[in-house]
């Protein structure tokens, strides 16, 4: 009998520190700008810290069961600029989310997004309180819409179209944030084109569907074959780079298509630089088109 009861507290308790969660968070934060300000303490940076690794790590995002394998890799990168007043805090942060390669030791970046208003208060004494249905505070709301936007990414990866209802939550949380948020900068569809309300309405939008679908080529039918046939990567992965063009002639420089470029040039370039000459020059035309800025990375693709 003791021994049952055992087994039942380790498999509750194992349930408890986060067993079959989802993604797996590295959070960083770069506090330095502040300490040179005379702004903050060590300490109070610290807990923070720790306060945003926990949220994102022990927060039950779905309720699908992932094995340790199968965990979502993220980084969640902030670098803190300016504290006008004690426990408010504006900077900036950067978001990457990983998946594995079928078959291989390679993981490939799905998505990069720099969000420039990473603005919030926190207290160490003043608990932050999550509801998806009101919003309450302004950090736990910007870390949730990071989470499902990364969960939702992934399922796109995997099923055509299958992040949908992550990428509905993320909406829903953008939504309530730009009604009661006092940072519209971050929230509002007048504010920087690349904030969080611009990266969502871009995930959500019909016009972007076929984005979405290439992600799923270029990842589950491209890159998942890749050991197997090398040459059904490149195929699929120029046949996305073609349906992303379309895609950015309807919503010319959308922070969708400039974050899937900020995550995949090195990528695109060590795949495409084995095609065929035809398939280079093809590639060379569409890559410098929509990403002008890494021309030197792609230029060997021309000769």
């Amino acid at each position: 009998m003791k021994k049952a009861l055992a087994i039942v507290f380790f498999i509750v308790a194992a349930s408890c520190s986060g067993f079959g969660q989802a993604m797996q968070f590295t959070v960083t934060l770069n506090s330095e700008q502040l300490f040179a300000q005379q702004k903050t303490d060590p300490q109070m940076m610290s807990q923070l810290q720790t306060y945003m690794s926990d949220f994102l790590n022990n927060t039950r995002w779905t309720d699908d069961v992932f094995a340790k394998e199968e965990k979502i890799q993220c980084k969640l990168n902030v670098n803190l600029t300016k504290s006008i007043t004690l426990g408010s805090y504006e900077g900036n942060a950067q978001l990457v989310v990983a998946r594995p390669v079928f078959n291989s030791t390679y993981e490939s970046v799905l998505f990069t997004y720099v969000d420039k208003n990473f603005t919030f208060s926190y207290l160490p004494n003043s608990p932050l309180y999550f509801n998806e249905n009101s919003y309450t505070s302004e950090l736990p709301y910007i870390l949730a819409v990071y989470a499902y936007v990364a969960l939702a990414m992934d399922y796109d990866s995997f099923s055509k179209l299958g992040g949908t209802p992550y990428f509905q939550k993320a909406f829903n949380l953008v939504n309530q944030a730009r009604n009661s948020s006092s940072d519209k900068r971050a929230w509002d569809p007048q504010g920087d084109k690349r904030n969080r309300y611009w990266l969502v309405e871009n995930l959500m939008s019909q016009q972007f569907v076929p984005f979405r679908e290439a992600m799923y080529s270029y990842h589950r039918l491209g890159l998942d074959v890749a050991t197997q046939n090398p040459a059904e990567t490149r195929a699929k992965v120029l046949a996305a780079l073609n349906t992303i063009k379309e895609v950015n002639q309807l919503r010319p420089a959308s922070v969708v298509v400039n974050s899937f470029f900020d995550a995949k040039s090195d990528e695109l370039y060590r795949i495409l630089i084995e095609a065929n000459p035809e398939q280079r020059v093809q590639a060379y035309a569409v890559l410098v088109n929509l990403d002008p800025s890494k021309t030197q990375i792609y230029q060997r693709l021309s000769q």
